[in-house]
């Protein structure tokens, strides 16, 4: 699929509207293990392809190093996903965020917190970084 401003926009809709149903249908106070796995089915029903658990691949220096770091999901490798199920989200996740959106060369990156009343609300925060602004409208 090719890489739009606008296919973006669709895809992070779309995600976020796997997230909701999630949301709606579990309700908050649930493990963060347990909503990645019913967002993982969820996102498998309406076809949007994402891998779980993706790692992560790090460099140093030029220098390829074996680390165990993994995003919750990627999505048709251009969106990174983050979940919590934490009271709040604090900004060491937005940098977490930002971080796998880097290394991973992903332009948007999506959080979401499923301890909320509200997800649509209050639930989650979308992140660009500098290769969204090379993508085309």
């Amino acid at each position: 699929m090719a890489q739009t401003k606008s296919y973006l926009k669709d895809l992070t809709y779309r995600v976020t509207g796997a997230a909701i149903e999630v949301h709606k249908s579990l309700g908050a106070g649930l493990l963060e293990s347990v909503y990645h796995k019913c967002l993982s089915k969820e996102l498998g029903i309406r076809d949007i392809k994402h891998v779980s658990e993706c790692k992560v691949p790090f460099n140093y220096k030029g220098y390829d190093v074996n680390v165990d770091l993994r995003c919750d999901f990627l999505i048709e490798g251009m969106l990174v996903v983050e979940i919590k199920s934490v009271e709040k989200l604090v900004p060491i996740f937005d940098a977490q965020l930002l971080t796998y959106m880097k290394l991973l060369e992903v332009p948007k990156g999506l959080l979401i917190n499923f301890n909320v009343d509200n997800l649509y609300a209050d639930g989650h925060k979308t992140l660009v970084n500098e290769l969204f602004r090379e993508l085309m409208d």
